[in-house]
């Protein structure tokens, strides 16, 4: 018999002892009676035995043979209440012995509901969290290759070119002033997209670790916007593209770190640009309720397949995977717009399709009371 009211394994044992007692006292009482009226009936057929009793059942042979019954009887039904426990925890210590072994794959089955049941539970767990750690770990060491492989590889192209020309000018002693400032001005662009690089590695590693505290002020998201977009103005004269920003309201105030959101609408406007520029169109718009602020960064170029859309935002990820000068980088620009967004308490979407492609970044107007600078 199993009683849910009884959540312990002591509540169990104490219930298994108090139950086989009383039924042991009631069956001992029963044969007491029986016995005695057994041992009635043979002396009064006059039955004689040297080794019952000379008259009837002798006493002390009966406390006897109750005492043994009783003791026999008492076992056997604490046994019969508690062997499956017992059975149980033999299976929990195989278990365990096999988890010590290093088998994290073996599943600890979960019967009951007292201590021994919790137990189970906490090993199911256990090894689901060590599983998980491992997979981490394992992660992190893929990550860290890709790390080394991708900055070895970002890094060395500028920096390769910036040795090559400087160099080069070094050599050619007989180079005119013309020529030789035309190459420094070449190696310097180099070096200064290997300093853009360096900063934003950098850059991903503190936000992803959370060692970059935000630094919150009230400010006007689409003045914000605004300025992103007059200062991107080159870019989008240089691919031909024609740029729509739609908001219904003049300002929309939000308590955020102004350096990051610009950091992550300029992500996003160079994200559209690179990958949206044969739609010669760039749409952004831009919406508030009570509650969040949504912008939406509309480009119109190639169509994201769908199986792609839940890696974009990976680090080092890239839908083309060429490292040209046009739409190579670190593959961190969408993964570091994530970042951002999330260490707002907000989140950022995409869907694509042919009616373009779309970046939905919501945001919190308001963050938690006491973080906002003065």
């Amino acid at each position: 018999m199993k009683l849910k009211i009884l959540k312990t394994f002591q509540q169990k044992v104490i219930f298994a002892f108090a139950g086989s007692a009383l039924v042991t006292v009631a069956v001992e009482l029963i044969l007491w009676v029986i016995l005695q009226e057994a041992g009635e009936a043979l002396r009064r057929k006059g039955y004689r035995s040297s080794n019952i009793g000379p008259d009837g059942i002798r006493s002390s042979s009966l406390v006897i043979f109750i005492a043994v019954s009783g003791i026999v009887l008492f076992s056997l039904l604490c046994y019969l209440q508690i062997r499956s426990r017992m059975r149980y925890v033999k299976v929990l210590l195989t278990c365990i012995e096999q988890i010590a072994q290093g088998d994290l794959e073996i599943e600890v089955p979960v019967e009951g509901n007292d201590e021994f049941t919790g137990m189970a539970k906490s090993l199911n767990t256990l090894q689901q969290n060590i599983r998980e750690i491992m997979e981490r770990e394992r992660i992190a060491e893929h990550t860290k290759n890709d790390l080394v492989s991708s900055v070895a590889h970002d890094l060395r192209t500028p920096l390769t070119s910036v040795i090559g020309y400087l160099g080069w000018v070094r050599e050619q002693s007989d180079l005119d002033d013309e020529t030789r400032q035309k190459y420094i001005d070449i190696a310097y662009s180099k070096a200064r997209r290997l300093e853009k690089l360096t900063n934003e590695l950098f850059g991903f590693v503190k936000l992803e670790h959370r060692e970059m505290a935000l630094h919150l002020i009230t400010l006007n998201l689409v003045q914000l916007m605004e300025q992103m977009l007059d200062e991107s103005t080159y870019s989008f004269v240089q691919n031909q593209m024609k740029v729509q920003f739609v908001c219904k309201e003049s300002a929309i105030q939000i308590q955020a770190d102004g350096d990051l959101l610009a950091r992550m609408f300029a992500n996003l406007i160079s994200n559209a640009v690179k990958y949206g520029k044969e739609g010669k169109l760039l749409r952004i718009e831009m919406e508030a309720d009570e509650e969040n602020a949504v912008t939406r960064v509309i480009n119109y170029g190639h169509v994201i397949p769908r199986e792609e859309l839940d890696l974009i935002f990976r680090k080092f990820y890239r839908i083309e995977q060429s490292r040209s000068q046009d739409t190579g980088g670190t593959g961190l620009g969408l993964a570091i717009v994530q970042q951002i967004a999330q260490l707002h308490g907000g989140s950022v979407r995409v869907s694509s399709d042919l009616r373009g492609t779309v970046f939905k970044v919501t945001l919190p107007l308001r963050q938690e009371e006491g973080q906002v600078e003065q």
